[in-house]
Formats: structure tokens, C-alpha cells, sequence
């Protein structure tokens, strides 16, 4: 396993969107705008919206259907043949690149360009970031939620916590002042201690390395007590617990210590079978494939097959790539493999909306376009049900809060 192998809309298109949207960002987030004429998909489950229009007032949706009159004080995007969607969720990134670095002294423009670059230009409104540096994350996203950059809603581990003396062999090239800043908890009462201490600083969910790849051979899983007490800490701030696994191990610590969240696919595949899954079903864990990761591995087929067969089974799939560990930031590829895996258009459609929506338990009001429901939108070149999967990766906007936070340049 090596984990470093890692035409624009048809018909009219017109957008009367003031380029100070895009180049000039205010202080107010939440904004006006209503997209016509498009093929809309209110969720995975319904039929698509023809000749549809969705109109945000003030970041809600405030109305979606056919031949709905848009008040002429609304800027309006017209793109006859573009497909509309909830906006989408990334459940796997990481913001542990150099242009993440002092985010609270940056440029906004300098930042909103970083977030296009690397998330925005995907549909992106609302990230999981599984383990970075807090200081940063966390001024980034108050200067997302500030108005000052414009970037998706981002929930964030913070530090993430590693098995006592295993740091993965792939964050070797880290600096030893950085690395030795990773948390390896010993015992149960220093996995509480760095829980609490990023959830002070204002974390959102709790990162596992259940198993840890201590060299190419070799993982290293984290003790059972200290992912117990890290998982108990994480609970009781309601917040959820993701892993990453590696191998069957790391599996078993995950489901024993009330793990919500495997962030990526077992790689090492030994043991992984039916009994299991059905263990993970039992205990509600969803999972994060991030096949992109392992596109290159000699068993790629076979955790397809484990993407398949614990979808198949009932268990929950959201959508993630691990983008920021992954510095290639296409995300065409993770679309692609999902395909191979035999997801269909609707299924990975709940992958990137629904089911991120409720797992975080924010359905009420995400997920679905739906009047009252957050204006965050995902605007697509074509219908991709109709093409091939990586079609959801064509982006023509990306719109959180009714306000535009990347556009494709159609010059």
C-alpha cells in the first residue's frame, strides 16, 4: 500500500451575478439568487425537476418548482441544460498544505483562491477536515464564517490522535517539530486530555488512527482503553468519532470503541468479510471510501467489492477523497471508482448530500433543496445521470448561503 500514488452549459447561458461576489467579498455571507431554467434534483429519491427554478433569499431556499416568477431584485444565473443540487459534502480532507499556514494573518483573496483550487471548483459546500494543524483550520473557517474568504462550511478534527509511538511512515517528511506535536496517547485518562483540549479550542468531530501504518508492513493498532475513553470524550460533546482503520485490527478497535465513522476503506483487505460488515452495520458506522486513494493498489477490485457489499447490506456511504493528503486535487477519479464499485448516479447523489446531511444530524435543514432548507447549491455543466459518473466533477457553480463562492470561467 503506498499512499503517495496516490463545454460549458448548453443552450443560453447568462449570468447577471455581480462579479463583486466573486473578487470582493463583504461581511455579509448570507445572499439573494435564483438559478432558472435548469434540471433540478430536490434529492437522490425524487424525480428531477425539468425546466426548473431555485430561488434563495437571505441563504434559505425560499422557492423551487417549474414557471416560478423571479422577483426582478434577485440576480438571476440562467443555464438552460445544467443540473442543480444540494450542495455537496467532501467527508475526507485534509488542510495540512503550506498555503494553509498563519490563515488568521493571509489575504482573503490569496485563501478564497487556495479553497477554490483545492475544494470549491468540486461543488464543495460543506468539508470534513479529518486531522490538520487547529490553529489554522480554525482560523480559516472563522474567516469563512466571517464573510472575509469565500469557502464551504467546514467541520474539523483538529489534531489527529495516533496509537503510542506510530506515526504513519508517509508523515515522515514532516518536520520533526510537527511531528512531535502529534498526539500519541498512552493511556486512557492522555486520549481524554487531547480530546478535550482540541474540543477548547472549538473541533467539531474526533480523528482515530485506529490502525496506523508504521511502515509499509507493519500497523500498529491503538490500544482499545485509550480509543474508549478518546471515543466517550468525543460523545459527550455530541461530536463524531471518524478512524481510519488500515486493517482488520483497526476495524475491530473501531467497532469496540463506538467509532461513527470509518474515514477510508480497510486497504489491507485480510479478514475483511461478511461477519464483519455485518458487526459494522450493527454498530451504525458509516464509511468514507476514498477509493481515489487506492486506485493504484493491487486489490483495488476488491475493496470495490467492500464499498459494494456494505452498501449493500444497509450500510451508510458518504463521499470523500482525502484532498490536501492527496495534493492532485481532481476528483474525478474517486467518482469513477464508485462507478467501477456499481453505485448508480442516485446512490452516490446521497453519498454527496443525504447521507452526510444526517449522519451529522443537520438533515432539518441540508441536504435536500427544499423551501427553508440552507441555499447551498451545486451547479453542474449537464444532467450527469445521463452520462458517465465523473460528470458530477464538471462544476459550473458552487453556491453556499445563496451567495456564489466558485464559478467556472465560461470566457
Amino acid at each position: 500500500m503506498n499512499r503517495k500514488n496516490g463545454a460549458l452549459a448548453r443552450g443560453n447561458f447568462v449570468c447577471i451575478v455581480a462579479c463583486a461576489i466573486i473578487l470582493r467579498p463583504t461581511a455579509a455571507r448570507a445572499q439573494d439568487i435564483a438559478i432558472s431554467g435548469a434540471t433540478v434534483y430536490t434529492s437522490p429519491d425524487d424525480a428531477p425537476l425539468r425546466e426548473g427554478t431555485v430561488i434563495v433569499r437571505s441563504g434559505k431556499i425560499f422557492a423551487v418548482g417549474a414557471a416560478i416568477a423571479v422577483p426582478k431584485e434577485i440576480p438571476q444565473v440562467a443555464c438552460d441544460g445544467c443540473a442543480v443540487f444540494a450542495g455537496f459534502w467532501n467527508n475526507h480532507v485534509h488542510f495540512t498544505g503550506p498555503q494553509w499556514t498563519a490563515a488568521a494573518q493571509q489575504s482573503g483573496t490569496k485563501l478564497t483562491a487556495a479553497l477554490q483550487e483545492m475544494l470549491t471548483h468540486s461543488g464543495f459546500t460543506t468539508v470534513v477536515d479529518c486531522a490538520s494543524d487547529p490553529e489554522n483550520t480554525i482560523a480559516l473557517r472563522r474567516r469563512v464564517e466571517d464573510g472575509e474568504v469565500l469557502g464551504p462550511r467546514i467541520y474539523t478534527a483538529g489534531a489527529g490522535l495516533y496509537p503510542p509511538h506510530a506515526i504513519p511512515y508517509y508523515l515522515s517528511d514532516l518536520p520533526t517539530e510537527v511531528r512531535g506535536h502529534l498526539p500519541q496517547p498512552e493511556t486512557a485518562q492522555q486520549a481524554i486530555e487531547v480530546v478535550h483540549h482540541n474540543q477548547a479550542l472549538g473541533t467539531d468531530i474526533v480523528k482515530l488512527f485506529t490502525g496506523s501504518y508504521l511502515t509499509p508492513e507493519k500497523i500498529v493498532p491503538m490500544p482499545l482503553d485509550v480509543a474508549k475513553a478518546a471515543v466517550q470524550a468525543g460523545h459527550r460533546d455530541h461530536q463524531l468519532v471518524f478512524a481510519h482503520p488500515s486493517n482488520l485490527a483497526g476495524v475491530r478497535i473501531a467497532i469496540e470503541s463506538g467509532v461513527d465513522v470509518l474515514a477510508h476503506v480497510p486497504d489491507a483487505v485480510t479478514g475483511i468479510d461478511d461477519t464483519v460488515l455485518r458487526d459494522m452495520l450493527a454498530h451504525h458506522i458509516a464509511m468514507v471510501p476514498t477509493l481515489k486513494l487506492f486506485s493504484h493498489d493491487n486489490n483495488i477490485s476488491r475493496l470495490r467489492q467492500i464499498v459494494a457489499q456494505y452498501h449493500t447490506m444497509g450500510g451508510r456511504l458518504m463521499f470523500g477523497t482525502d484532498t490536501g493528503f492527496l495534493r492532485d486535487y481532481s476528483v474525478e477519479e474517486e467518482y469513477r471508482q464508485l462507478g467501477l464499485a456499481g453505485l448508480s448516479f442516485r446512490e452516490v447523489l446521497a453519498m454527496l448530500t443525504t447521507a452526510p446531511a444526517e449522519e451529522f444530524r443537520v438533515a432539518a435543514h441540508a441536504g435536500r433543496i427544499r423551501v427553508g432548507n440552507d441555499g447551498d447549491l451545486t451547479v453542474i455543466v449537464a444532467d450527469p445521470s445521463a452520462g458517465k459518473m465523473e460528470d458530477f466533477a464538471r462544476v459550473l457553480y458552487t453556491i453556499r448561503a445563496g451567495r456564489v463562492i466558485f464559478a467556472r470561467d465560461h470566457r
